[in-house]
């Protein structure tokens, strides 16, 4: 598919990306597949075919992308090693009136990848910033966990010290709320049995490798059984899920069951178990198994 061709794909046609604007002056953060080739937005193709270079994390992986889709717009390379040279650069071309997007390998430049210093340097400097949305396996990842509400905390990829990764897990675990981490295949069964050592046994915990490929797989288990459930030859990206931990029961009084008694009588037990919840403070749900358990 040619450039040309992209402007009249039927498909990119219908989605109206060739009649929105494409700002000057501008860098694009452009997500790309995280594994299947067709994670990528149709709006993702028409800015990269548009703009007059992109930031890549890897030219040649980039390329391989950009090569399936017949787009030729010219590379530079903007990985965590030049990614400050390479600002000043961006600055000084997006100031000329130019259009620049940043990709990485894989998924959503700075988000656990490079991208964030070059994003901070462009923003700084007083010029726009344009998030062209799309692949991401923390929001691919969540989306298939099946979490319970509340704040999530995303940690990301967890510091190499042995005494660091030790005191942030027991922090992100002594919260109570879902928190997600990032794990490289070569350290994930290590990561595990330190969760599995932090974590109640059967604190709910969902492991996603290999997202959007052939060989993903989405699994939840008790942290106790995590070190299993992730083995010793693992392979693969993974992404590890950390669900909230489980309330503890409070305990119901004599005189809220006096209450939640009589509120039966005169209303459902769902509407009794919501009005006596609001006045005691006790979970809804504890006191709905009350009026219900027999």
């Amino acid at each position: 598919m040619t450039p040309h061709a992209l402007d009249t794909d039927p498909l990119l046609v219908a989605s109206g990306a060739a009649q929105q604007d494409l700002p000057a002056r501008s860098l694009y953060v452009v997500a790309t597949p995280i594994g299947n080739a067709a994670d990528i937005t149709l709006r993702a193709l028409w800015v990269l075919s548009k703009v007059d270079a992109i930031a890549a994390e890897d030219t040649r992986t980039t390329g391989a992308l950009l090569r399936r889709f017949g787009i030729d717009t010219p590379m530079l390379a903007a990985h965590e090693h030049n990614e400050r040279q390479v600002a000043a650069s961006v600055v000084e071309r997006l100031r000329s009136g130019g259009r620049i997007a940043l990709v990485t390998d894989a998924g959503t430049p700075a988000i656990s990848d490079p991208g964030a210093r070059l994003v901070r340097v462009v923003l700084d400097a007083g010029l726009r910033v344009v998030p062209v949305p799309g692949a991401s396996s923390l929001t691919a990842a969540a989306s298939a966990a099946g979490l319970r509400e509340g704040t999530l905390t995303f940690a990301g990829f967890l510091p190499p010290g042995a005494r660091e990764r030790q005191r942030l897990l027991r922090e992100l675990a002594s919260r109570g709320e879902p928190f997600v981490l990032f794990e490289a295949p070569h350290r994930v069964a290590a990561t595990a049995a330190e969760l599995a050592g932090v974590l109640a046994p059967q604190r709910r915990v969902v492991v996603a490798r290999e997202l959007t490929k052939m060989f993903e797989t989405v699994q939840a288990c008790p942290a106790g059984e995590l070190p299993a459930a992730v083995g010793a030859a693992a392979r693969g990206e993974y992404v590890l899920l950390v669900d909230a931990a489980q309330p503890a029961a409070a305990e119901v009084d004599a005189v809220t069951r006096r209450w939640l008694a009589a509120l039966a009588e005169a209303m459902p037990a769902s509407r009794a178990a919501a009005v006596a919840a609001k006045a005691s403070g006790v979970p809804r749900e504890q006191l709905y198994a009350l009026l219900t358990k027999d």
